[in-house]
């Protein structure tokens, strides 16, 4: 009976036995299971630091652009507002340009509107002085017209005799024909100009060749009063002597009297102010 108990207490200590190591490889597969499951994870999480770190540094630079571009947007609109106030200023400058080229061209038109009319005055005045002078020899009285100005030059052997200060008969007719043309145009002065040649003056009345220019100014300008009622407030005599002659060699043409016709200044500037009435300029 003995020996029944003992066996079955061998039997039932090799069956615990057996089932013990059963248990322990099951766990063991399972702790093994566990690992690798662990293992698995911990690659996995690594894995996931890394993609965050990429993740972490790509969003700092995102962000970091955003700001840029966040600064550069508003550089940009200030200066679209400065731009804006450049086309503004420019717009505004470019208009007061053209309205000074405006009023230049206008000024221009104008004074040219009025030296055409003064040039149409000259030349009906020449015109005019022709017609009364045009039987007289061309070397004795030259007719120009330089710069505006209208000039009646007269030899003085038609005028004086030699040395004299005294005005001819015939002189006298000649200017008779001028005083005709100039009272007509009584809107014009003039000056009487005396010029004399080179040969000293040696007669002993007046003290040299421009004394003697000036005398026969005052002579002819006196005719023009006396005689012939041209208004002394038109006229102005002057004595040029030697020193503006018209011919380095002949004598004969630097002695001569020259009248010079001028329309007066105001009445030139009338001209001008006349022309900013003129609808067609306005």
């Amino acid at each position: 009976m003995r020996k029944i108990i003992l066996g079955c207490l061998g039997i039932t200590l090799l069956l615990s036995s057996c089932v013990s190591q059963k248990k322990y490889a099951d766990m063991e597969a399972k702790a093994k299971e566990a690992q690798d499951l662990l293992n698995s994870a911990t690659v996995k999480l690594n894995t996931c630091l890394e993609d965050k770190a990429a993740a972490t540094s790509k969003m700092q630079t995102l962000e970091d652009q955003n700001a840029f571009l966040k600064a550069n947007n508003q550089d940009l609109i200030n200066n679209m507002g400065n731009l804006t106030t450049l086309t503004s200023k420019g717009a505004d400058n470019l208009e007061k340009s053209l309205e000074s080229l405006k009023e230049k061209d206008l000024t221009i038109r104008k004074l040219n509107d009025a030296i055409t009319r003064r040039d149409s005055v000259n030349l009906a005045l020449v015109q005019s002085l022709k017609g009364v002078l045009g039987n007289l020899d061309d070397e004795d009285i030259e007719i120009s017209v330089e710069k505006g100005v209208v000039f009646v030059s007269i030899s003085d052997k038609l005028l004086f005799r030699s040395g004299s200060f005294n005005v001819t008969q015939r002189a006298k007719e000649i200017l008779g024909k001028v005083a005709q043309v100039v009272n007509n145009k009584p809107d014009f002065e003039f000056m009487v100009e005396g010029h004399t040649d080179t040969d000293p003056y040696n007669s002993g009345v007046l003290y040299d060749n421009w004394d003697l220019s000036v005398k026969r100014a005052t002579s002819v300008v006196r005719i023009l009063q006396k005689d012939y009622g041209v208004d002394p407030k038109r006229m102005t005599a002057a004595g040029r002597g030697e020193y503006i002659p018209v011919s380095p060699t002949d004598k004969a043409k630097n002695r001569r009297t020259r009248i010079v016709v001028l329309p007066k200044i105001d009445q030139f500037y009338s001209m001008i102010e006349e022309g900013m009435k003129d609808p067609k300029i306005n």
